[in-house]
């Protein structure tokens, strides 16, 4: 007899294996081996298109979406602030991310007033 598998407990299985790659990504790179940050990366990009899964919030921008390396600041990633934007540059492909911040200015400029 075949055995049918719940598709909600897989999700939440793989939402789990995706947290403790990125985690793993983020002690790899810390410690220097980007080589296998990146690794950790592809898997649970991986994992995710499989069981058709986000990446979960915290680690959204956390990797760079042309190499998936893994990006931390000052060590594989360049962060400069712009007019209305953060920049992010990868430091192994080169690849800039600009990503807005337009609702923090206008809620830092109404508790002024």
């Amino acid at each position: 007899m075949a055995r049918h598998r719940h598709r909600g407990m897989e999700r939440r299985i793989a939402v789990e294996r995706m947290t403790t790659l990125f985690r793993l990504a983020e002690t790899e790179s810390l410690g220097r081996h980007p080589g296998r940050a990146k690794r950790y990366v592809e898997l649970a990009r991986r994992i995710g298109m499989r069981y058709n899964v986000r990446v979960p919030a915290p680690f959204k921008r956390s990797f760079c979406k042309k190499c998936l390396a893994f990006l931390l600041p000052s060590v594989s990633a360049r962060i400069r602030i712009g007019p209305g934007r953060i920049i992010v540059t990868c430091t192994a492909c080169g690849a800039i991310q600009r990503y807005p911040y337009r609702r923090e200015q206008v809620t830092r400029r109404a508790s002024r007033a």
